[in-house]
């Protein structure tokens, strides 16, 4: 009896001594990656080329093209176990010259006011003017009779939300505006709608973004105001309710073409069949760089497949890096992959995405299966002494939702967002916004993250 309880003690001995073994030698590789990162990423070379050379990325457009082919060069000079190209159908939406729009004050003269076309919107065709009704709810709207909106702009003003103080959490609870604005607005027979930027900054840069039209309900033309032209536009309106906006936009929407999503794999030692995918969007909206939204993603998913290759022996399981076409337009690359993966019946552990402004990054936001979020979370001391422990729930990764009931979790790098929208979808979205060891760090967090998961499972 005694021998078996010897024999007994030693062997959990052994076994105790392995996992804290094993245990130290993930910390040693994670301190790898944060070292090796911060040291030698090509990040800073690599943002220049995509805001610099390409510069903004709408889908369709000869810039979003050449971003395909570069990222794709990038990825086969690292070598993985295989590049390829995934086509995508996309739709193709031009904006055309600069937007005008002008109010009528009092003694007939102008103001000029600062818009951008919403991304999808239809044209004015010439000059469009009509008076403006502004509401700051969808109560007010709903409460005004049609004869109040007909013909007119309805003028969407409820600003995001100052005291949130997670600002991300501001713009998901005001976005609704933009996006289903014009269709609301339509309903009740507006001529066109205007919405207020979703920043919080006080400037005139307004802030484009997707938005909406609906089956059998009129298309109207709908347009961004800079946050200064919309407060000048309430003030005018409160002096003279009868004043008349004049909005000029040439924008079209062109036959979809096909497009690719860029993907590179390498093939896990242990459980090939078993994936986790890092990813991020090449397109962007055609103002400003598509720098902070999404080069900072595409840059930390290439350096996270440049990190996996500094490791002596490959990953458990098979890593994918995954970089979409058209997220900010009807996220067609996020669907086309997915749709992929299921006729593959392929088995998804993880579905992990960057696209939060590439600024310092907190943790991720996850969703998914409650037994894997719990097996993650605890991970999260292996990242907290990096500033990155925080997992929080509801991902905000668009390209990833496809994957909802493919992959055990979803995961979304999760950063500091209060420089995020000042410059989100607008001309203000460059380089010199971005710091180039935050955007490093988020790289980290992804290669961290996607290697526990590889190590581990689910």
């Amino acid at each position: 009896m005694k021998y078996w309880i010897c024999v007994a003690a030693v062997f959990l001995l052994f076994r105790n001594l392995s996992a804290q073994t094993t245990h130290e030698d993930k910390k040693a590789t994670i301190a790898h990656f944060f070292n090796e990162s911060l040291t030698n990423a090509p990040i800073p070379a690599h943002l220049h080329d995509l805001t610099k050379q390409i510069g903004h990325r709408i889908s369709g457009s000869p810039q979003a093209e050449a971003a395909v082919h570069w990222i794709k060069m990038q990825l086969e000079a690292l070598r993985p176990d295989s590049v390829y190209l995934q086509a995508v159908n996309i739709p193709v939406w031009k904006r055309g010259p600069k937007e005008k729009a002008f109010i009528q004050t009092a003694g007939h003269s102008l103001q000029q006011m600062q818009v951008l076309a919403l991304g999808g919107s239809v044209a004015t065709k010439g000059t469009l003017r009509a008076e403006v009704v502004e509401v700051k709810s969808w109560a007010e709207l709903s409460a005004l009779p049609a004869d109040k909106v007909k013909g007119k702009f309805v003028f969407y003003n409820r600003a995001m939300d100052p005291t949130k103080i997670d600002p991300f959490e501001a713009y998901l609870e005001a976005v609704d505006q933009r996006s289903i604005g014009a269709i609301e607005a339509a309903k009740k027979g507006a001529v066109g709608a205007l919405v207020r930027s979703l920043t919080l900054a006080k400037d005139d840069y307004p802030h484009t973004g997707a938005m909406q039209y609906a089956d059998g309900i009129s298309k109207i033309p709908a347009a961004a105001l800079g946050t200064r032209s919309a407060d000048l536009l309430s003030q005018k309106l409160k002096e003279n309710p009868t004043l008349r906006f004049s909005l000029e936009m040439h924008c079209s929407t062109l036959p979809a073409i096909v497009s690719n999503n860029v993907i590179a794999e390498i093939t896990g030692a242990e459980f090939p069949d078993e994936f986790i995918t890092i990813g991020a969007h090449i397109d962007s909206w055609d103002v400003g760089e598509g720098a902070s939204d999404d080069a900072t993603g595409i840059v930390q998913t290439i350096e996270a497949l440049r990190l996996f290759k500094t490791l002596a022996s490959k990953p458990k399981r098979s890593i994918r890096f995954i970089f979409y076409m058209n997220e900010e337009s009807g996220a067609h690359g996020g669907s086309k992959y997915a749709s992929a993966a299921r006729e593959n019946e392929e088995k998804h552990l993880a579905s992990i995405e960057s696209d939060a402004g590439g600024f310092q990054p907190v943790g991720f936001r996850i969703d998914g299966d409650p037994q894997a979020v719990d097996q993650i979370t605890a991970y999260s001391s292996l990242l907290s002494q990096y500033g990155m422990g925080r997992i929080l729930p509801k991902h905000r990764g668009v390209d990833i939702v496809a994957m909802k009931d493919l992959s055990k979790v979803l995961l979304s790098l999760d950063c500091e967002s209060h420089r995020l929208f000042d410059i989100h979808h607008s001309e203000l979205d460059t380089l010199d916004k971005l710091n180039y060891r935050e955007v490093t760090l988020g790289a980290v967090a992804m290669t961290v993250m996607a290697f526990l998961i590889s190590e581990y499972g689910l």
